[in-house]
């Protein structure tokens, strides 16, 4: 499918994925992977900060307010609590962690895994397969604005967390 790869490897793709395990059948299956030059657990601490704000687009995602850009103290994800924050407001549910390594949720029909990969020289890469079951058209829509929103997402992390 149209925007379906960016980033990874086939390795990255045939791997099983968290989401894997709560869409049967998806009828869209995207990939995205960045490597990221810091510590794994530096990742980790970015990347939960997702439950704060997006870190995509701001100005389409989050009512036009700044994701922060600055470490704070945010708890491990627990299932069942709110995914993310769009212009202040909670979105999406956490349906599996794995602190450290993994998160998983769901938001807008879309179950996503977020998973921290160390590698070798100490450095990890950041991998997100996004899964949903709808009609064909819509699915490739949804793929190439995921592409679009998912890119800038994983590369703020990584500037961040790089940073």
């Amino acid at each position: 499918m149209l925007g379906d790869r960016w980033g990874v490897s086939d390795a990255e793709v045939a791997r099983r994925y968290p989401c894997d395990d709560f869409v049967a059948d998806p009828s869209v299956r995207a990939w995205r992977g960045v490597p990221v030059a810091a510590a794994p657990e530096t990742v980790w601490r970015w990347l939960r900060q997702v439950r704060l704000a997006p870190y995509s687009y701001d100005w389409i995602d989050n009512g036009g307010r700044r994701s922060p850009r600055v470490l704070v103290e945010v708890a491990e994800p627990r299932v069942g609590e709110p995914f993310t924050a769009t212009g202040g407001r909670p979105r999406g549910r956490v349906l599996a962690v794995e602190p450290g390594r993994a998160l998983t949720a769901r938001i807008m029909g879309a179950v996503m895994s977020y998973v921290v990969v160390p590698q070798p020289d100490s450095s990890a890469r950041l991998l997100l397969k996004v899964v949903m079951r709808v009609p064909r058209p819509v699915g490739l829509a949804l793929c190439v604005g995921d592409l679009v929103m998912a890119r800038r997402q994983l590369l703020t992390f990584k500037r961040l967390a790089e940073g």
